[in-house]
């Protein structure tokens, strides 16, 4: 009782007209931004901080707005996916997988509203664990240390294999060319230039905004091209703009799989939405086994990974409260909007400033309901850009992201590498290599790296931490299973065919 009684007290917070006003503009900033391609939520929630604190406005107002956008983007990263095959953030890629066929199959409108309504189901779930299971939930994921971590990123490099068709080598290769990538520039440690070619352009290494425009943007305006120039099939709109029943219904229990399981993601600190989406993904494909059509546009396909990354959002907020750890990049921004309010996150925050906490809590689920809302009438708007024609249509998208890249570090060579790797990749596309498996290399490297030399620097060398508790044991478990799945697999389907014969 105490505890809906706090929530009660944090709905009397979220819902003054102020701070519901300020919900509505942050959840609107923020689906724009997340349409963006290179934004992402870090970088809209850095934008917005310092406008929050020199507007004056007080710690749950600016919390409240800070969250609203950090949703959004959530939201947004979808809408670029599903449309242009360019995923705003890494969180979308997943989300591109099976929304962009279902486009290409004139059926945009369908996977924009059931895409919105996972991301309302994952998100809802999540506040409901953040109120239950903050505390408990809190204390295990604090148990996590960089060998648990390590083997986790482990973990979700072996579910990539089930990720993309059935074509586990090339998915592996790409996984393990975003891998490379992920080592370019000056080591941290040693000091020593690591693939840079004596370039001082990558001795800060490949901005991931570069990798992900480069593979994804301008690759895709190499196939616009092409299409264009043979004549090939344009997008078309599609008839409905919403779902029926009958297709709510198939996808209703991947998205309540996935928003569980992305919450549980998303209280790990650092493990973040695009380790949620992926591993969703890949649970459900398994799930659907024969029955699916996961990579050509599967509903499935794309309500496990929204589901997933909007409950990841929100579950990172848990470690961040309870504990003053944020649990992901954007939290960590948030948790600095607390600084500067001479705010210290953490367990004594519940007892001392309830109406931050709980009002926070509340504005959750108030933000979730105005996105579904905002998102759904808004289905029609967004199909119109396919209808965009391409002479307008790709300028547009180069535009986009020419200035995306030049804004992070404002030199030429980003660009030009950036169209060097989109040449790569349209490659790499008509090789029928899955990106996204390159783009999750890439951004589980960093981590894996990065924790895998702290375990050894507590260990002092001993390659024995990584599995000396009882979580890297059953980490390492699960990496044997999903080593051998896809062989069991087959030799169990060369049994049942052998047997129905």
């Amino acid at each position: 009782m105490e505890t809906f009684d706090f929530l009660m007290q944090g709905f009397g917070v979220a819902m003054l007209p102020k701070n519901l006003l300020i919900a509505l503009i942050g959840a609107f900033i923020g689906t724009v931004v997340g349409m963006l391609p290179g934004l992402g939520p870090i970088n809209g929630v850095a934008i917005l901080l310092p406008f929050a604190f020199a507007l004056g406005l007080p710690p749950e107002s600016a919390l409240i707005l800070l969250a609203a956008v950090y949703l959004g983007c959530e939201y947004g990263g979808r809408i670029s996916a599903i449309l242009l095959n360019v995923p705003g953030s890494a969180a979308a890629v997943m989300t591109s997988l099976d929304g962009n066929p279902l486009a290409v199959q004139g059926k945009a409108g369908i996977a924009l509203s059931i895409s919105a309504v996972a991301s309302f189901i994952g998100s809802t779930i999540a506040t409901i664990g953040v109120v239950l299971f903050a505390p408990l939930l809190a204390k295990w994921a604090v148990s996590f240390g960089p060998a648990e971590y390590f083997v986790l990123m482990v973990f979700a490099i072996c579910c990539l294999s089930g990720l993309v068709g059935d074509q586990p080598i090339k998915t592996a290769v790409s996984a393990l060319i975003g891998l490379g990538l992920a080592t370019v520039g000056v080591d941290a440690v040693t000091g020593i230039y690591r693939y840079t070619f004596d370039s001082v352009n990558l001795s800060d290494g490949i901005q991931f905004t570069t990798i992900v425009i480069g593979f994804f943007s301008v690759s895709e305006i190499l196939i616009l091209l092409e299409r264009t120039s043979t004549g090939g099939k344009i997008i078309a709109q599609g008839k409905r703009s919403l779902f029926n029943l009958k297709e709510f219904l198939f996808s209703v229990g991947a998205m309540v799989r996935s928003g569980i399981m992305g919450f549980f993601v998303g209280i790990l600190p650092g493990a973040g939405a695009t380790i949620a989406s992926a591993m969703t993904y890949a649970s459900e494909r398994k799930i659907a086994g024969d029955n699916g059509k996961f990579g050509e546009g599967d509903l499935r396909g794309l309500a496990s990974p929204e589901a997933a990354n909007n409950a990841s959002a929100c579950g990172s907020f848990v470690p961040m409260l309870t504990l003053g750890v944020p649990g992901s990049g954007t939290t960590a921004v948030m948790m600095g909007a607390l600084t500067l309010y001479n705010i210290t996150p953490g367990p004594q925050l519940f007892t001392e400033q309830p109406d931050i906490v709980w009002g926070l809590i509340a504005s959750l689920f108030i933000c979730n309901v105005i996105l579904l809302v905002m998102n759904i009438p808004l289905v029609g708007v967004f199909s119109k850009l396919l209808n965009v024609p391409n002479y307008i249509l790709i300028p547009s998208i180069a535009a986009i992201s020419f200035v995306g890249v030049y804004s992070i570090n404002s030199t030429t060579f980003d660009m030009v590498f950036m169209v060097g790797l989109g040449i790569f990749g349209y490659f790499l596309r008509k090789l029928h290599f899955p990106l996204s498996a390159l783009i999750l290399g890439y951004v589980l490297g960093e981590l894996m790296e990065s924790n895998l030399r702290r375990a050894l620097s507590i260990s002092q060398g001993e390659m024995s931490i990584l599995w000396s508790s009882p979580i890297t044991v059953s980490l390492w478990g699960l990496v044997v299973v999903m080593i051998f799945m896809p062989i069991i697999r087959k030799m169990y389907r060369k049994r049942f065919k052998k047997t129905a014969a």
